[in-house]
């Protein structure tokens, strides 16, 4: 690695920031190469990827891995690929039972830092209304549904998607046209940008 993302990788790691609100302590977990060409922009660890330290390591991450056309070795293994939470750490759960949202003061913190030294990435997946409302801004939709739809407003730098979580099938039932207009183009420029 190049001694500039080096640093900004340590120091990220080595984050305690929102110490204080994190319900299991800080763990930043990301997955950021030098040669990265296609970055997936999430929105924080859940449990299980605090405990094990690896981005996506559970039911969300088999659908999403399904979604890209890839399996396991390819999405933690190829150097052409790296995963940028908007929260680095795990933030805790909600009264509803789900994650709360990322930690406000993190992805301000970090991206700025992190995505100049990523000079190389071609394709920056969405994952989320947190990843979207920050990269695409004020040319968001209004709701995640209007924004995915209008996924070719964003290309080719931009491909928005919803969060690949269990919570989300009834969303996938419901908008049929993901699977067949979205999902294509994913695969297609995931194989092309990570020579799959």
């Amino acid at each position: 690695m190049s001694d500039p993302l080096d640093a900004a990788l340590d120091a990220a790691r080595a984050c305690t920031l929102c110490a204080a609100d994190l319900p299991l302590g800080p763990r930043p977990v990301l997955l950021v190469r030098p040669a990265a060409r296609l970055l997936l922009v999430g929105q924080a660890p859940g449990t299980r990827v605090h405990e094990t330290g690896l981005p996506f390591n559970d039911r969300s991450g088999d659908r999403l891995r399904e979604w890209l056309g890839i399996d396991r070795r390819t999405f933690y293994d190829n150097p052409r690929f790296a995963i940028m939470p908007m929260g680095l750490c795990y933030p805790g759960r909600d009264a509803r039972g789900g994650d709360r949202p990322p930690m406000k003061i993190c992805a301000p913190t970090w991206h700025p830092r992190l995505r100049p030294l990523l000079s190389g990435v071609e394709l920056t997946l969405l994952v989320g209304t947190y990843a979207q409302a920050y990269y695409l801004g004020p040319r968001r939709k209004p709701s995640l549904t209007a924004t995915v739809r209008a996924w070719r407003d964003y290309a080719p730098a931009f491909l928005p998607l919803p969060h690949p979580s269990w919570r989300n099938t009834g969303w996938l039932r419901r908008n049929p046209w993901f699977a067949r207009e979205v999902l294509p183009e994913l695969r297609r420029r995931t194989a092309a940008l990570l020579g799959a």
